[in-house]
């Protein structure tokens, strides 16, 4: 007849919650890492018709930070295009920059922005020159020496991205592409809150600043001669 061993039943409980411990479980296990940002462009540009909108963009990139839409709105700006264009592709950066320095949640685009496109090959052309560079970057930005670890700071950062946002729309020849790459940087470094990309970020954004101001002293200058 068996007999009720009551530290038999307690070594056998704990074992199979030992085992049960090392089943791992769907929530867990089944977790997909998140889209790189890279591998999403590529996706958009493979993927889109003969025109895609910033509204389309931006749904594509709804679980992503402001950084990402700094990012993905100074793009266009990298590109050579046509004068005057980036009057228009340099309006939502400066969107999406008030909005960090007034403190919103979420990002919000006008629908005069968000209804604006792009053909398709302008688009496939911006994702195939910038991929490769985001790529390169994804590999060694991480989350480390973030400072900005506070709402002023924050908005301390969006008060310097809406100055290179506005310095890319305004018309100062060969002066935008320095300042949109800035931002760009300052988009990655947000995304992934890495403290040493954005200082690269600053330096890059600083040295545009200086640029554009030289560009307009000399403009100031020659048309005070001429006329």
């Amino acid at each position: 007849m068996l007999k009720y061993d009551p530290f038999l039943f307690r070594v056998i409980h704990v074992s199979s919650q030992s085992r049960a411990s090392h089943i791992p479980s769907i929530s867990s296990s089944a977790a997909k890492h998140p889209e790189k940002l890279s591998d999403l462009l590529e996706r958009l540009a493979r993927d889109a018709q003969e025109r895609i909108s910033m509204r389309e963009i931006a749904t594509a990139l709804d679980d992503r930070s402001f950084g990402a839409f700094l990012l993905v709105f100074a793009l266009p700006n990298l590109i050579p295009l046509p004068p005057g264009a980036t009057m228009v592709l340099g309006l939502p950066m400066i969107f999406v920059a008030w909005q960090v320095v007034i403190g919103y949640p979420k990002v919000w685009l006008p629908r005069v922005i968000a209804d604006y496109s792009l053909d398709r090959s302008t688009f496939q052309r911006m994702v195939a020159r910038v991929a490769p560079w985001l790529r390169s970057a994804e590999n060694w930005v991480r989350p480390r020496n973030w400072p900005l670890d506070g709402a002023l700071r924050e908005r301390l950062f969006g008060i310097f991205a809406l100055l290179l946002s506005v310095i890319c729309v305004l018309p100062i020849p060969f002066g935008n592409w320095l300042p949109a790459f800035a931002v760009a940087v300052l988009g990655v470094a947000h995304t992934e809150r890495d403290g040493n990309c954005l200082a690269v970020g600053v330096i890059v954004g600083l040295v545009s600043i200086a640029v554009a101001g030289l560009v307009l002293t000399a403009t100031g200058a020659l048309l005070a001669t001429l006329f």
